[in-house]
């Protein structure tokens, strides 16, 4: 397993919570990197994605404003900042490398998906 999400939690409403993932691969700076998650019974749903130097970013309407992606090239790491957290945050989050070299929403542009970190958020 090259990509491993860790950093869940149970928190109450309106706490914060900081995702990472760490990459054991030699390529990491190379990729654009992303952050799903899935709720029970649900889709995986797009979250944050960022380029593989930083500069860009995207946002699902549902967290931007609250959550900020970010990345350590140095460290192989990619970090979710979680604010302002509700109940319908609450999921299994996953990081993967866009395999398109884009920075996308894109579900099927992802791959090498990592072993997911629990997020419950308790009203």
């Amino acid at each position: 397993v090259q990509l491993q999400a860790s950093g869940g939690g149970l928190v109450q409403a309106g706490g914060s919570l900081r995702l990472s993932c760490s990459d054991s691969g030699r390529t990491f700076s190379s990729y654009n990197m992303g952050w799903f998650r899935q709720a029970p019974s649900s889709e995986r749903e797009f979250v944050a994605a960022i380029s593989w130097s930083g500069d860009t970013t995207h946002y699902a309407g549902s967290v931007k404003g609250r959550f900020t992606i970010s990345r350590d090239n140095a460290k192989n790491t990619v970090y979710l900042q979680m604010n302002s957290l509700k109940p319908e945050d609450t999921a299994v989050y996953y990081c993967a490398r866009n395999v398109r070299h884009s920075v996308s929403a894109v579900l099927s542009e992802y791959g090498d998906w990592g072993q997911g970190t629990q997020v419950t958020v308790s009203s």
